[in-house]
């Protein structure tokens, strides 16, 4: 019996291979195809058909099409003919679904001008071909094509039925059958290095580029000028503006002064005339019947109705969830608005939730809430480093935010304090400084009282008596870590001060450079004199860390899944200016059909595209030898890529894309017809949905995290030729985006995003080649 089974479920296959001028082959019982087993079949699924045609040296201006009767065509007018698809430089394809018990495909191929020419089309010589039950009748024999000047234009023909079961069908069969057998990729380990150049690539004229690529620059969606990364910083929700008003733009306006010409020191007092109430954009109220919650998923309003406690991680929309009994009243989350559990958790899947699960049961109430608090002298690239972590820790999906000391200061006190006001023996000024810093730590704290996991804590914090006092407004409340920049190399504190004087709000209404670079450097002379490196507590020091040459890191008393994240991720963080290149690959074969995933090669138009790359990455790097090339192991990359001479290729697992599991091979339509309630799932949330057996966004985006991590430690440029949901993923690290947004990020074909890293911060510039 078992055996009858696997023969109903085997493969029906015939291929007709036949050159000019040889013998026929002809099937000898035609009944055959009648036969009582076939009947039995004809119930239990679909046939699968799919023509070929293959010719070694194709005529690149004429595309195979068929043509025919019903149920295939239904027209046996040329211009209703069905195009073949490339499936390699010398096969073409067309495949289809039918019943078994079809009716007689009738059908002939022929060759048409590609783009509309209007030279005429050419239909094969002889008789129709007849296709019944998945076997082609008559003789086998090859495609002959006769042009008008007697040139006579052959193709081999081949034929292929495969028996579908309606399961695989739903599944889409196009991916079963092509997972089944490995493509010319597979089998590569995670990275591979191919430094090989692509010798004799040929770069024609329809793929030549404009001497000057500035012809192909479009606008970005996104602000990229250069923009002074402590007014991207957190704004203080309360505070009194005795000498400024903050712009949106993190610009100054002068306040008046009052009548004696001071501005007041009172806080109380200037808080009951006015207070900055800045509305946190993420907490959007949630639609009747679920409460929605940044880190933790979706609960039900049942569960919210019924005060239900326990805690939750959400691992992707249609998968299991951890739940603890309602009656365990260990380890439970409130789902209260003020509780100081609420938003422990990562809104991630894999390795940082169940660090942040564990970090949750076993350290101290505190530890749920984690402050980095800086400590260095001016010009250390304290702020730089602060804006990055905080870029990365928001990426893997940690509620963080970055609170710059001296965008409050210039906020409470004016942006034009001269070097005499960071005087240690100014009582005023230090005061003043104190003030402005215990502000900061009071908001910070309050925002993490709210649900915020990590804060970063931006000022120079250069004496332990500055130290202990925030240590003991943290007590009980969160966990501070100490990170120390430290750098002794003269060029490098330059090149900083330079960029201080040039970008920071503290000179902009000084006009002459030379004066305001005196102040800071007295500024700076200050500070020197009183500055005491951090000895106490748990800390991070980063020695000569910033050059990206060296350097070494110093840890002490650091424990838990994310104070170790963050000390990896620094040990390999530096200031070098480079490029990065983001790009999808050119337009495949399933873009064309409209398929998600598989592994197909590229179209025509993704072929032109790979060489006009080759050509903006051999006039952008041709200074640059130490670039690379990055792609995925899926061949629709690696052929993108393959023009490209000159610079190692290295192929990452990590880069393929995101895997659609079940759903591989389908259209969206097959999709919402198919599968409706994963068609709808997927609609209401894109970010942590996860395709049955495949991925969510939120997977692809913790199976990225080393390859941003390598990103950071490179030093030279890299092109990264990969996916649309993988390069989302990647550009919302780099734009700094929040991850709802990622999974509707604009990712255009044949377009190469550049993204510029250096101690100025991320800028993006766009080129469309096509």
């Amino acid at each position: 019996m078992g055996s009858h089974k696997g023969n109903r479920r085997s493969f029906l296959w015939r291929e007709i291979c036949s050159k000019m001028g040889t013998g026929s082959s002809k099937n000898p019982d035609s009944s055959s195809h009648g036969s009582s087993e076939d009947r039995e079949d004809h119930g239990g699924g679909q046939l699968y058909v799919s023509l070929k045609m293959e010719k070694y040296k194709p005529k690149g201006e004429l595309i195979p099409h068929v043509y025919g009767s019903v149920p295939l065509i239904g027209s046996w007018d040329s211009s209703k003919a069905l195009p073949m698809e490339r499936e390699s430089t010398s096969m073409w394809e067309l495949s289809f679904v039918v019943p078994p018990n079809h009716e007689t495909l009738d059908f002939k191929f022929l060759l048409k001008p590609k783009y509309n020419n209007p030279e005429p089309c050419i239909v094969e010589e002889g008789p129709n071909r007849v296709l019944i039950a998945g076997t082609l009748q008559g003789d086998g024999r090859s495609a002959l094509f006769k042009r008008d000047n007697d040139e006579i234009i052959e193709y081999r023909v081949f034929v292929k039925a495969d028996r579908v079961s309606p399961f695989n069908l739903a599944a889409s069969w196009r991916a079963f059958q092509e997972n089944r057998r490995l493509s010319t990729v597979r089998g590569v380990p995670d990275i591979s290095i191919n430094s090989t150049p692509a010798m004799g690539a040929e770069h024609g004229s329809s793929a030549s580029l404009e001497l000057d690529l500035e012809h192909y620059v479009v606008p970005a969606p996104t602000q990229s000028a250069t923009v002074y990364a402590a007014n991207l910083t957190e704004t203080p929700r309360s505070l009194k503006l005795s000498g400024v008003f903050s712009g949106t733009d993190g610009t100054t306006i002068p306040r008046p002064s009052s009548k004696d010409g001071h501005t007041s020191n009172d806080r109380s007092a200037t808080i009951k005339q006015m207070e900055v109430i800045v509305p946190d954009p993420t907490r959007v109220p949630s639609g009747s019947g679920t409460v929605e919650s940044k880190s933790m998923g979706t609960f039900s309003s049942l569960q919210k109705q019924d005060s239900y406690r326990g805690l939750l991680v959400d691992r992707g929309v249609g998968s299991p969830r951890l739940l603890k009994s309602p009656s365990t009243t260990s380890f439970t989350l409130d789902l209260k608005p003020d509780s100081d559990a609420k938003n422990m958790m990562p809104a991630a899947a894999g390795a940082v939730a169940a660090g942040a699960v564990a970090d949750q049961m076993l350290g101290p109430k505190e530890d749920r809430h984690l402050a980095i608090v800086l400590v260095g002298l001016p010009a250390r690239g304290k702020t730089f480093t602060a804006a990055k972590l905080t870029r990365y820790l928001r990426w893997l999906g940690h509620d963080t935010k970055h609170f710059n000391v001296g965008k409050y200061r210039r906020l409470k006190h004016g942006s034009n304090q001269t070097a005499d006001f960071f005087r240690a023996d100014n009582p005023e000024g230090l005061e003043a400084r104190n003030e402005v810093a215990a502000l900061a730590m009071e908001d910070m704290i309050a925002w993490m009282q709210e649900g915020g996991q990590v804060g970063i804590f931006d000022a120079t914090n250069s004496s332990r008596k500055r130290r202990n006092m925030l240590m003991k407004m943290a007590e009980g409340k969160c966990k501070i870590i100490f990170l120390e920049t430290i750098c002794n190399d003269p060029k490098l504190i330059e090149r900083n001060i330079r960029l201080k004087v040039q970008q920071s709000p503290d000179y902009a209404e000084e006009p002459d450079f030379e004066a305001g670079y005196r102040d800071f450097k007295n500024r700076l002379d200050n500070y020197e004199k009183v500055y005491e490196p951090v000895e106490e507590g748990s800390y991070i020091k980063m020695i000569d860390m910033v050059s990206g040459h060296g350097g070494q890191i110093q840890v002490n008393n650091i424990s838990g899944y994310l104070p170790g994240r963050i000390v990896f991720f620094l040990v390999n963080t530096h200031l070098t200016p480079r490029p990065i290149f983001l790009t999808r690959h050119g337009e495949s074969l399933y873009n064309v059909r409209g398929r998600i995933g598989g592994d197909t090669a590229i179209s025509e138009t993704g072929e032109v595209y790979a060489k006009k790359l080759a050509n903006f990455v051999e006039k952008r790097l041709k200074k640059e030898k130490a670039a690379s090339i990055w792609t995925s192991t899926l061949q629709r990359t690696i052929l993108t890529a393959g023009p490209i001479a000159g610079f190692p290729k290295i192929q990452w697992r990590a880069l393929d894309e995101i895997n659609s599991g079940i759903c591989d091979g389908m259209t969206y339509e097959e999709i919402k017809k198919n599968m409706p309630e994963e068609y709808e799932s997927r609609k209401k949330d894109k970010l942590r949905y996860r395709y049955p057996r495949g991925e969510s966004y939120l997977d692809v985006i913790q199976r990225l995290e080393p390859v941003i991590i390598e990103l950071e430690r490179q030093r030279a440029p890299v092109v990264v030729v990969s996916h649309q949901a993988v390069l989302r993923a990647l550009y919302a690290y780099f734009a700094d985006r929040p991850l709802n947004e990622i999974p509707h990020i604009e990712m255009p074909l044949h377009t190469i995003i550049e993204i510029q890293m250096g101690v100025t911060g991320v800028q993006e510039k766009r080129y469309k080649l096509m």
